[in-house]
């Protein structure tokens, strides 16, 4: 087996404007609105940790300052904190060591592909890492960690999938699925095709797209020279439909849960599910659910 370039590097598309969560999202960046007690991007970017990715790229844009703040260090607060007598491990996670984090800017909305072109300076000629914060996804061990796994054995270009039931299927990107791939236990698949938002009775899979990629370095002249696609923005889909068939290109299916963090509904169900599983809260947050729901 040759030697592959390991993944380091993360690109995070965290621009957005979170409309859908406003009035919340007017002065708080999305990405950081808590599920229980961590932030959403929180849990993405300990996702890439335990995957030994070790350089994060924040694609940002105005009033996302927040975010970079989040994983600084807080002197007056961790202080505080000391002088009180209280644990600073609570804060562990959010201590970035001095460039692991970088930003750079997507000055205009044109889509999650524009988003990853932005961030094509820093990624140079390696294999990287796109994470959605959006998706909330939940696994021993991560989806990003089991995506590595299969990188490490299969090189190329790979996809994170999650089967859904089929009628759900129209409102998802879904692969056209080739081979299984023999010893990953029927995780891991060719990829034939991407199509976007299939009718139901043209859909080629259940398998849907959830967020996840590990794209080579050449997506980036993909992009730089790719047309405008649907909503009159550079898709990231399009660009890894023109690579398959140059490329080695798989889906790996995720062995765990998805949350659409993207919609309140989708918000308020991870929200519920893991506090249900916290040994802190959850038997008091099963009661509180017990007696909301008995009206």
């Amino acid at each position: 087996m040759s030697a592959r370039k390991p993944i380091r590097k993360a690109v995070f598309p965290v621009a957005g404007l979170g409309t859908r969560f406003l009035p919340a999202t007017k002065a708080i960046p999305k990405e950081l609105l808590p599920i229980v007690d961590r932030p959403l991007i929180q849990y993405a970017v300990d996702e890439a940790r335990e995957a030994g990715i070790d350089q994060i790229i924040f694609v940002t844009g105005r009033g996302k300052t927040a975010i970079v703040e989040h994983f600084d260090i807080a002197y007056e607060l961790e202080n505080t904190m000391v002088e009180r007598g209280k644990s600073l491990a609570v804060l562990d996670a959010t201590r970035a060591v001095p460039g692991d984090i970088i930003t750079v800017r997507q000055q205009v909305p044109l889509g999650l592909g524009h988003a990853i072109w932005c961030a094509r300076a820093i990624v140079g000629d390696e294999p990287f890492a796109i994470m959605l914060p959006d998706e909330l996804m939940v696994g021993t061990p991560g989806c990003m960690a089991q995506m590595v796994e299969a990188y490490n054995q299969v090189g190329g270009n790979l996809i994170s999938v999650l089967e859904v039931p089929i009628e759900q299927v129209p409102s998802y990107g879904v692969i056209d699925p080739g081979a299984v791939l023999e010893g990953f236990g029927g995780a891991l698949t060719e990829v034939k095709g991407l199509v976007e938002k299939p009718p139901l009775d043209q859909a080629p899979s259940n398998k849907i797209i959830s967020g996840r990629y590990i794209l080579q370095p050449e997506v980036m002249r993909t992009l730089e020279n790719q047309e405008k696609g649907a909503g009159g923005e550079i898709q990231l889909t399009d660009a890894m439909a023109r690579m398959i068939g140059t490329q080695p290109f798989h889906a790996v299916t995720f062995a765990g849960r998805r949350f659409d963090c993207g919609s309140k509904v989708g918000f308020v169900e991870a929200t519920l599910a893991l506090a249900l599983e916290r040994e802190d809260i959850g038997a008091d947050v099963r009661r509180i659910a017990e007696r909301l729901l008995r009206g």
